[in-house]
Formats: structure tokens, C-alpha cells, sequence
């Protein structure tokens, strides 16, 4: 009977439980498949336009959006517990710091000096 009224109240608190699955509607994926077309036609045509220096950044933008789109609806990382948003942001920050030590290494090197 305590295990009633402890999952009862658990629940009653809008706190997920390990049986509690967010269900995503087909039109969801429809709107986001459509994200990430648009996403990838921008791709396309942004390497047609010479911008100079601008053109990986753009480019890395929204190949940044469309992977932050994949992450939080098809790995389902919206509706997942505080546990598993911990995981991602610490991987993606994670990411960043060997990007950025990698970075500030090839930024240091002599390269005229051998």
C-alpha cells in the first residue's frame, strides 16, 4: 500500500518516472525532416556565395543547428531526464575543449621558422 501512495504522490509532482515515456507525434518529425532539408539547401547554396572568411563559419552554423535538432528530438534529449541533459551538455562540452587545445595549438606553432 506505501508503495501506492509513494508512486501516487511521485507522479502527482510531475516528476518522470522510469515507466514514463513522452510519446512524439509524426508531425513533429515531419516539421523537424523539413528543418534539416532547408538546413541542408542553405548548405549547399551558402557554398556557392563566395564570402571569404565567412564561408566555414556559416557553414558551421548551420551544420550546428541541424545537429542540435537531431540531438534533442531524434535522440529524444528534449524529453529525457536532468541525468541525460548532464551527459550531452558535458560531451558536447567536452568537444569544445579538444577543439579549442587543438586550436591554440596550431595557432602557436613557428610556421615560417623551419
Amino acid at each position: 500500500m506505501s508503495e501506492q501512495i509513494e508512486q501516487g504522490e511521485h507522479q502527482h509532482r510531475g516528476e518522470p518516472n522510469e515507466d514514463a515515456h513522452h510519446i512524439v507525434g509524426p508531425g513533429v518529425y515531419v516539421v523537424i525532416l523539413i528543418a534539416l532539408l532547408v538546413g541542408t539547401a542553405l548548405t549547399v547554396w551558402a557554398s556557392f556565395i563566395d564570402l571569404g572568411p565567412w564561408n566555414p563559419v556559416i557553414a558551421l552554423a548551420i551544420a550546428t543547428t541541424k545537429m542540435v535538432l537531431v540531438v534533442l528530438f531524434f535522440m529524444h534529449v528534449k524529453y529525457s531526464t536532468k541525468l541525460t541533459k548532464l551527459t550531452v551538455g558535458a560531451g558536447i562540452f567536452m568537444f569544445l575543449t579538444l577543439v579549442s587545445l587543438t586550436l591554440a595549438d596550431y595557432i602557436s606553432r613557428a610556421w615560417g621558422s623551419w
